[in-house]
């Protein structure tokens, strides 16, 4: 049985487009003609991440969430095939956009997602209404420097001993430490999480899909001058919803985002580096408050 006041939840549908010579999938939900979200995932995850979210959202917003090539359900092309940098990344999300035919959108960025994200919105910065920014940093002093101090070896000569710190984020040891370091909420965290990003990278030939985004990750560092020009010069409405608890990204993070866009609406939830894994709810709340002060789209 049923209440008769019981509202059913908007359905995510699923979708595959041909873009680059492969498969790119996405989610989508909510009405067509409503303000969009465009959800950008992070490393080792995929759409998957946003199962908890879409949802919450999909009443009042045009939410959709794609998988980057070698990522979730999206196809993954040998690097012979699909040159794995992030420009190339961020060429796939955008023609999906113009596929999609989303004229405007707020970015949410978690992750890889901020690469990709601080991309398009360069390119296209009257399509972006704001920016939701979640574990995701601009500057190289929100890193934590014991993550980075490996990076310079890595980048400037790559073979199997400076590889080897990368090759391990890949194994499932890793893959799980990501989602249970620094949750307080333990108890909500689902295996399936990380159970599937796993089964993602143990894809045949994603270790090396894996590596030359690890190794090309130095342009997003080259990259960052020119995102924090773009958030001085364009000051767009920003709301920052952070796990205090990310081993990679530090809060130094936030107070550099804070410093550039003075404006910037924080909250910082007792959480890891997926944050939505245990705070879903009050990270949609947020959402919700922040698209509600929003002005009509540009």
């Amino acid at each position: 049985m049923t209440s008769a006041n019981a509202v059913d939840p908007v359905p995510t549908s699923f979708h595959r487009t041909a873009i680059a010579g492969t498969e790119i999938f996405h989610r989508e939900a909510g009405p067509q003609d409503a303000p969009a979200l465009l959800l950008l995932h992070g490393f080792p995850a995929s759409s998957h991440m946003f199962r908890d979210l879409i949802p919450r959202l999909a009443g009042q917003y045009r939410v959709i969430a794609p998988d980057y090539p070698g990522f979730g359900h999206s196809g993954a092309p040998s690097p012979a095939e699909f040159d794995y940098r992030f420009d190339r990344l961020a060429d796939v999300v955008e023609e999906l956009v113009e596929r999609l035919g989303l004229k405007s959108y707020v970015l949410y960025m978690q992750d890889y997602g901020g690469p990709v994200g601080f991309r398009l919105a360069l390119r296209r910065p009257e399509r972006v209404r704001g920016l939701i920014v979640q574990n995701a940093v601009a500057n190289a002093e929100g890193w934590n420097p014991e993550v980075t101090a490996s990076m310079g070896p890595f980048w400037r000569e790559r073979n199997a001993e400076t590889e080897k710190p990368f090759t391990d984020l890949l194994k499932p040891e890793t893959t799980r430490f990501q989602y249970v370091h620094g949750a307080a909420r333990a108890e909500r965290l689902s295996p399936d999480a990380w159970t599937m990003d796993q089964a993602g990278l143990d894809r045949p030939g994603n270790s090396e899909i894996q590596l030359r985004l690890l190794h090309d990750y130095q342009s997003n560092f080259a990259a960052y001058p020119a995102w924090q020009r773009y958030l001085v010069e364009r000051q767009p409405p920003m709301l920052i919803v952070w796990g205090k608890n990310d081993p990679f990204f530090t809060l130094k993070g936030v107070d550099y985002l804070k410093q550039q866009v003075p404006g910037a609406e924080i909250h910082l939830f007792d959480a890891g580096h997926f944050a939505l894994e245990t705070h879903a709810g009050e990270i949609a709340e947020r959402i919700r408050a922040f698209m509600a002060r929003l002005t009509p789209s540009r």
